[in-house]
């Protein structure tokens, strides 16, 4: 199939997984990683606390959510602490570290974005947004 002939789904399926790698190659090169960067910037608003709601935020089910915290808690960029109230609720807080990887990784994502936008107006962008939010809906089962 040539450019034009290729299905939207997989047109769009192949471009998402390049920007997926092109993405996590830079934040790699600025010290973290896109479950990093995920939980991080979930963190960041404060409103993800528990390990629940962050794994809601960031969307991804609580063992994946486990497995990226056990790594952030090792590398001493989280801490996880049991409610006293409910030992079974976990609440997540960004170290010092974290913070100061976090915006790193602020500034890297932003610089992406930036080349992400060349050649594009703000016009094109909320088309561009527009769309996908569509692409979304057409895609939802009835």
């Amino acid at each position: 199939m040539t450019g034009s002939d290729e299905s939207l789904s997989l047109l769009i399926g192949r471009v998402a997984k390049e920007l997926g790698r092109a993405f996590d190659d830079v934040l790699v090169a600025a010290g973290g990683s896109t479950p990093t960067w995920q939980v991080l910037r979930a963190l960041s608003t404060g409103q993800h606390r528990t390990q629940a709601d962050l794994a809601a935020a960031i969307g991804v089910r609580q063992p994946t959510l486990t497995h990226h915290l056990d790594t952030l808690e090792r590398a001493g960029l989280v801490i996880r602490e049991r409610e006293t109230a409910n030992r079974r609720v976990q609440r997540v807080t960004v170290t010092e570290s974290g913070e100061h990887l976090f915006l790193r990784l602020r500034r890297a994502a932003a610089s992406f974005d930036g080349r992400l936008r060349a050649g594009l107006d703000d016009a094109d962008v909320a088309e561009l947004r527009r769309l996908l939010a569509q692409l979304a809906e057409n895609a939802r089962p009835d």
